[in-house]
């Protein structure tokens, strides 16, 4: 499984419908989409700021990822940014293999 971070931001209209389900709701929802999905919800988080909410998630592939993404922004009441995470080990991989890249203009 791959984890994605989801930072969403409600629109005026999704705030409502969070008034109306509470943070508990919500969480269910997503926790049942993201299983339907074969991920799982690790962390959720309401927050002040730029966004509203942020979830870490887990789910198997980035075709799983973009599907939930572009579900929950279609609905038109929340705006989603995803983020692939990297584990340690898979960014240490990343970085010891040798490529060769060409810089422009070199």
């Amino acid at each position: 499984m791959s984890k994605y971070l989801i930072q969403a931001s409600y629109t005026s209209e999704g705030l409502k419908g969070l008034q109306k389900d509470k943070a508990s709701g919500r969480r269910t929802a997503v926790m049942t989409t993201l299983e339907e999905l074969g991920g799982k919800l690790d962390a959720a988080y309401f927050c002040l700021g730029e966004y509203d909410a942020i979830l870490v998630v887990d789910l198997p592939n980035t075709q799983a990822a973009t599907a939930f993404s572009v579900a929950v922004s279609a609905s038109g009441l929340v705006h989603t940014k995803t983020t692939a995470l990297l584990t340690i080990e898979e960014t240490d991989h990343a970085l010891g293999m040798r490529i060769n890249y060409k810089p422009p203009g070199r």
